[in-house]
């Protein structure tokens, strides 16, 4: 990729990850981490059905950003092959970690996704969790996505989760809005759902009590994120 502007907004990104700290506030082992990724798989598993998939073994399905590969070992104990999933990841170290958790038949990729060795038309889903929100070049967000359009097939769908609004303490995310998702898939059919108690306020409810959290999470309102179906026809 010969595109200056491009390479900058990937080398950006690199920087913004390694200035994250905290990362013990996404730990399973907190009460809001592992209610939020319940509630998630809960929505998910409603998409599947829904949408008519009742065989998860013989799905073809990449991950952009998939990071230590947390989702993609929760895809495999949901019933995914191996070697039909694809990890994408533009970091080495989390590129290393996710190579030391998952099965060697699980092939992965390290580096530019939209440099990835993925062909046209191959995939029945792409996953992309918590990846746009970190990309804050508009041309750089829509290379991306016309990518992952591309390696759909007829009927597939992008699996899109993340947030809706900024974050007003951490410059280095951007909310990303239903109406921008919408531009950036223009030729998609849509299903859309609210999900994920807003952190700050999971957090807080969590530590007087975990059933908290479904309480609160009740609200609409609340729901910082969305999980999104991203349908396209033709299939």
């Amino acid at each position: 990729m010969s595109d200056p502007r491009h390479q900058h907004e990937l080398q950006a990104v690199a920087e913004r990850y390694a200035r994250r700290t905290g990362a013990g506030l996404y730990s399973p082992l907190r009460p809001e981490v592992w209610q939020t990724l319940h509630e998630r798989q809960r929505v998910l598993l409603g998409l599947f059905a829904r949408h008519g998939i009742t065989e998860l073994p013989a799905l073809k399905l990449v991950e952009v950003g998939c990071g230590a590969g947390g989702n993609l070992l929760e895809l495999l104990r949901l019933g995914f092959e191996p070697a039909n999933l694809t990890g994408l990841e533009l970091l080495p170290q989390r590129y290393e970690r996710a190579r030391a958790a998952l099965p060697a038949a699980l092939p992965l990729w390290l580096g530019d996704a939209t440099e990835a060795p993925v062909g046209p038309a191959s995939q029945d889903l792409v996953l992309a969790a918590t990846v746009f929100s970190s990309i804050l070049d508009d041309a750089v967000q829509q290379r991306l996505a016309d990518a992952m359009w591309r390696w759909l097939k007829p009927g597939g769908a992008v699996i899109w989760y993340d947030f809706a609004v900024d974050n007003r303490r951490n410059p280095d995310v951007r909310g990303v809005p239903v109406a921008r998702v919408r531009r950036l898939f223009p030729q998609a059919e849509f299903e859309v759902h609210r999900v994920t108690l807003a952190p700050p306020l999971a957090r807080a409810a969590c530590r007087l009590h975990p059933s908290l959290y479904t309480v609160l999470s009740a609200v609409p309102w609340l729901r910082t994120h969305r999980l999104a179906w991203i349908c396209k026809p033709g299939g």
